[in-house]
């Protein structure tokens, strides 16, 4: 299994970064490509082209059906503020062919750094715990979770 965030680039700096906290908690298996409009990255384009990785997309907004989970063994995440990843997405072509998984929390986003959420989204931290539990890699979620709990109380 690989997470791949597609983070915004005014995303690096941000202290409310929680893409930061999977990364850290779940090395290898997280990891961060910085979005570049003109130039795509080469291996989201080519598993982009086999099928095998999914977008991670918020129930709320999909217009397209949304496929298991278990389905992929690759998912890319949008990583950035709502904004962000929606300018992310419409400018970015190869992400609107993109199989589509969404996500179904158990509870609401405890994500308390940033206002302007989107109601029934996950901010990044959130979305790799639920794909980590969704595959069954219980104890690596329970890792990323201890570590966006203390990092969301500061």
């Amino acid at each position: 299994m690989n997470i791949y965030l597609l983070t915004h680039e005014r995303e690096l700096d941000r202290p409310t970064n929680t893409g930061t906290v999977a990364m850290a908690a779940a090395s290898g298996l997280v990891q961060r490509i910085v979005w570049s409009r003109t130039n795509p990255d080469p291996l989201l384009e080519r598993l982009a082209t086999t099928g095998k990785l999914a977008l991670v997309y918020p129930a709320v907004d999909s217009q397209q059906p949304s496929r298991p989970v278990g389905e992929f063994d690759h998912f890319l995440l949008l990583d950035g503020t709502w904004q962000e990843a929606r300018k992310m997405f419409n400018r970015t072509p190869y992400l609107a062919f993109l199989p589509r998984v969404c996500l179904q929390p158990e509870a609401s986003s405890n994500y308390q750094l940033r206002r302007n959420q989107l109601e029934g989204g996950l901010c990044t931290a959130e979305c790799v715990v639920e794909l980590l539990r969704a595959k069954g890699n219980l104890q690596l979620a329970e890792e990323v979770t201890a570590r966006f709990v203390e990092f969301n109380r500061r």
